[in-house]
């Protein structure tokens, strides 16, 4: 490491002591003051680490959680950045803070699709794993197409790093690449002839241009596709989800590969998730009995189907931020046979979209057929999401434009189960407002 990184590094580490010691923060400026002295230091970084890129729209954070812990169970250091600060100063956050390490580490990194190509201009990952695309913030991503193409300009700059995708998203299947392949997906053996909903995202024949038919949909535009046109159709997949067995709110009882996994968080969306944590798993070379034992943890995730005690009331808090996972989170939360109160918190920073637009795909009526005795609407921009849940068909909701009040309003619900949806920058403040009350340790880790 050159004296220029050496300084780099010691001044982020004391700014991180200091406001990780003063302020519970600092994920993000620790970062953007090492950079600025050393715009290269992930270059120097990276040489102490095997790194896997994970990215994706929707189940980076947790994807990358299970990773870890799958490969926590053959690496004795496994670095990562937990709370999904995911652009480049918060992975340099990620490296200046690590302990020091006496050999070559494992790097499981969670990168935001539109910084990949930032990344591997200094580090050189083994290997990607992507997830899906999905339409997401598109003032800042575009359509899904544009998307993939910021990913695949991070990817040419490492041509022999495996490729770890999503095998039932088509997309993934569009380009040749010079990579090796490792694709996951839901096993299948219909021959059913299916259509996705016209409004679906992707479902144009990358070859023909044709509508694309499914053996089989998962959800959205996932699952067993073929054109009938050309022929095109989904790759073969090396690791496959065979049966589920079970779904509640909070687990998953699946088969992979025909072995049985507990996966202790709910919904189809978060199968897909474990499936590449343990796709990759097994391309570190971990062996599938102990990737059960890494599943097997019930420990939540930061803002991903976190159960929060506050007071006598139990309140599930998940990230949501585009209607296909928002739609999945619905379906997932309608698995749950007891009455529930709902609550969603809509911010529009830069960090959650500035379009809210996307809450208008959200399938809200479904929610009319639970018992659900109390909404509750918050955030910057609480009136949009109130207009909406109106316009479902849900006549009264609490308010709050306040999120001060959001944990006052929590304890006066009627239910004992509280599901509360949030964007990225809501779910930092109500964490740090948790913190504050000492209902969880710490609100931004």
């Amino acid at each position: 490491m050159s004296i220029r990184s050496s300084i780099a590094e010691i001044a982020g580490r004391s700014s991180y002591w200091f406001l990780h010691s003063f302020f519970h923060g600092g994920s993000s400026l620790p970062g953007k003051i090492t950079t600025r002295i050393d715009p290269n230091i992930l270059k120097a970084f990276s040489q102490k680490y095997d790194v896997v890129i994970v990215t994706g729209t929707n189940g980076k954070t947790l994807t990358t959680a299970l990773s870890v812990r799958v490969a926590q169970e053959k690496y004795q250091q496994v670095l990562t950045n937990p709370t999904g600060s995911n652009m480049t100063q918060g992975i340099v956050t990620t490296f200046i803070t690590a302990p020091k390490a006496k050999q070559k580490g494992l790097a499981v990194i969670e990168v935001d699709e539109a910084y990949v190509v930032q990344i591997t201009r200094q580090i050189t990952p083994i290997a990607f794993v992507f997830t899906n695309l999905f339409r997401d913030q598109m003032d800042r991503y575009g359509e899904i197409y544009t998307t993939y193409d910021k990913i695949l300009k991070g990817v040419a700059l490492a041509p022999k790093a495996t490729i770890i995708a999503n095998g039932d998203d088509q997309i993934f299947n569009t380009k040749e690449l010079p990579n090796p392949i490792i694709y996951f997906g839901f096993a299948n053996n219909s021959s059913a002839d299916l259509q996705a909903p016209a409004n679906t995202d992707g479902l144009l024949c990358p070859k023909c241009h044709h509508i694309l038919h499914y053996h089989k949909i998962v959800y959205a535009n996932l699952g067993d596709y073929y054109c009938p046109h050309c022929g095109f159709k989904r790759p073969e997949l090396t690791y496959q989800v065979t049966d589920i067995k079970q779904l509640t709110p909070t687990s998953s009882e699946v088969e992979i590969d025909g072995d049985a996994y507990h996966i202790g968080i709910g919904g189809v969306y978060n199968i897909y998730n474990a499936l590449a944590a343990y796709s990759l798993g097994r391309f570190l070379g971990v062996p599938a009995e102990q990737i059960q034992h890494a599943f097997a943890s019930d420990k939540k995730v930061f803002g991903r189907q976190e159960v929060i005690p506050i007071d006598d009331k139990e309140v599930t808090l998940i990230l949501v931020k585009n209607p296909v996972g928002l739609n999945q989170v619905l379906d997932m939360i309608l698995t749950d046979p007891e009455p529930f109160s709902f609550g969603f918190l809509l911010n529009a920073n830069y960090a959650d979209g500035i379009d809210t637009s996307w809450i208008w795909d959200g399938n809200f009526e479904k929610l009319l057929d639970h018992d659900i005795p109390q909404f509750m609407t918050g955030g910057e921009r609480y009136k949009d999401i109130s207009t909406r849940l109106t316009m479902a068909g849900i006549d009264e909701m609490w308010t709050c434009p306040d999120l001060n009040q959001v944990i006052d309003q929590i304890k006066q619900m009627p239910t004992k189960h509280v599901y509360l949806l949030a964007t990225y920058t809501a779910v930092l403040q109500v964490r740090k407002l948790l913190a504050d009350e000492h209902y969880i340790q710490g609100g931004m880790d």
